[in-house]
């Protein structure tokens, strides 16, 4: 149970509306228990007081108030339930907010390096099925299970109230057979199936988006169809998974539902001597079975709940393992920036897992204002240098202190909404004009200003409205909108053909003027104008 842990941390943050929402929950129950056993009692009296009037003996009843008593249980149980249901949705969604955003702040304190270990795909899986996993923990798991603990007490009490202490401790041993059944007996049972189906899940979600993203691949080797039929069998495999793991949580259910039964008809019986003994009502006597047979709306939750705590805690191990603060490293020598420089690099190594340095004893100063290119061939590393200046990945060995910089990745990313809100990232506060003066730059005003939402055209998804060329410029917008002094711009120009890049480089000197900028390409003329080139070497 550790996995959840810093997960359930979280989720009692909100104690007042956990609180109310058990409330309300259980106001609705109760309400239930007490519309069933109150309509029992009245059906069980008007029937005797029939009998007796028909045998002409003289015989009262008072229809007002347990009628009104009825009405009142069922108005407040559709109300109740009404209100709990929106309340606590509310609640689950406010809680689901609290996990994505502790999600991605521990995903913004990994490295870089730490993130790559998992595929795009994966990360898919992280962030849509094993948060799900855990945002109804509350509302299905922990509220529930308290809920029907602490109603069995009530209904002991009343056991005791109405019945004796003998009859109440039959019922509750009963009954904590049924609660431990549903809970504690079913989550042994299929723990192992959960928690390995949620990772056959996981492998075989990953395999069909890994499946999706390389059709055109697939397709022109002619493999196709036997990655389908592979991934068919892998359906069918988790599909059996599946299969018993329902089985085992059907007959669970089946003996919970069965216990309280059980006690409700040892309920009736032992009722009866007390009965006969003239010690209680027929009325009563039927009172306490049916309210012991109200108890099935609360028990029926638990075993399906428990059934996935298992793949749930197989959730929170993956996101605890792979979204864990960065792994401990060698202590680096803090760096401390000149006055009149914007980096300095210092003996830096660069050098990834399992796998010998990129770059060793490379050292780097870069004055204020002054425009460096930094050229290599593929594997010379300078994206890990670009990512090292910039600040999302740490150095093996020597130091790095910088100004604030903006920086343009080599892979280009544009989300899917429109041009100005993928622009307004790079500076949120900067005007139309300012956003006009930008595409002109990079030689995109004109080709949106014949679009008829002009700075609200939908980009699509990552920018699929737009050809490579021109979704890196936008990219490069977005970047020189920034105020931020440094500007590291790796690849800049990739997809973009000769004649237009020589347009921007043109374009770009005034904006830049008086900012620092460090280019990275493979070759000369990919870079814009530079004051010096550095050249790395495998």
């Amino acid at each position: 149970m550790f996995e959840l842990k810093p997960w359930l941390h979280l989720i009692y943050r909100r104690p007042g509306r956990l609180f109310v929402g058990a409330l309300l929950m259980l106001a609705a129950l109760l309400s239930g228990l007490g519309l069933l056993a109150l309509s029992g009692w009245f059906i069980t009296e008007t029937a005797l007081v029939g009998i007796l009037l028909t045998a002409s003996l003289p015989a009262t009843i008072n229809l007002y108030v347990p009628g009104g008593g009825i009405r009142f249980f069922a108005v407040s149980r559709t109300v109740s339930r009404y209100v709990e249901r929106l309340y606590n949705h509310d609640t689950v969604l406010r809680l689901l907010t609290d996990i994505r955003v502790a999600l991605f702040r521990k995903l913004a304190a990994t490295g870089r390096g730490q993130r790559r270990e998992l595929t795009g795909a994966q990360w898919l899986s992280r962030l849509t099925s094993d948060v799900d996993a855990l945002d109804t923990v509350y509302l299905r798991l922990i509220a529930p299970a308290g809920l029907a603990a602490f109603v069995t007490l009530l209904v002991f009490g009343l056991a005791w109230l109405l019945f004796n202490i003998r009859i109440a401790a039959g019922i509750a041993l009963i009954l904590s057979a049924a609660f431990l059944v549903a809970t504690l007996v079913v989550y042994v049972r299929t723990v192992k199936i959960s928690s390995r189906q949620s990772d056959q899940q996981e492998a075989l979600r990953v395999a069909v988006v890994e499946h999706l993203e390389g059709f055109a691949e697939l397709t022109a080797a002619g493999r196709t169809g036997k990655h389908g039929a592979w991934l068919l069998r892998q359906a069918h495999q988790v599909s059996s998974e599946q299969v018993k793991a329902d089985s085992r949580t059907g007959w669970h259910q089946a003996g919970s539902l069965l216990l309280v039964n059980l006690a409700a008809v040892f309920a009736l019986w032992a009722g009866f001597e007390l009965f006969r003994s003239g010690i209680i009502s027929g009325p009563v006597l039927v009172l306490l079975p049916i309210a012991l047979l109200g108890l099935a709306e609360v028990y029926n939750m638990l075993p399906e709940a428990f059934s996935k705590l298992g793949a749930t805690q197989a959730s929170a191990a993956r996101l605890n393992r792979d979204c864990a603060e960065t792994r401990p490293q060698a202590e680096l020598e803090p760096i401390k920036l000149p006055a009149d420089t914007a980096l300095l690099a210092k003996d830096l190594t660069v050098k990834h897992p399992e796998h010998a340095p990129l770059l060793a004893h490379f050292n780097l100063q870069v004055k204020k204002g002054e425009r460096i290119g930094v050229l290599g061939h593929s594997g010379s590393g300078k994206s890990s240098l670009a990512d090292i200046f910039s600040g999302l990945l740490t150095p093996s060995s020597g130091g790095c202190a910088s100004l604030p910089c903006s920086y343009l990745t080599q892979k280009t990313v544009l989300f899917e909404d429109s041009l100005r809100v993928n622009l307004l990232l790079g500076a949120s506060d900067a005007s139309d004009a300012q956003l006009w003066r930008v595409l002109e730059i990079v030689d995109l005003a004109q080709r949106f200003r014949t679009e008829k939402d002009q700075l609200d055209t939908w980009l699509g998804n990552s920018g699929s409205r737009l050809s490579g060329g021109e979704a890196r410029r936008v990219a490069l917008a977005r970047v020189l909108l920034s105020s931020a002094p440094l500007l590291i711009l790796d690849e800049p120009f990739t997809g973009v053909d000769a004649a237009t890049r020589e347009k921007i480089v043109q374009q770009m000197d005034a904006l830049l003027e008086g900012k620092t900028v460090i280019s990275l390409a493979h070759g000369p003329d990919a870079l814009p104008g530079t004051d010096r080139v550095v050249q790395l070497t495998i």
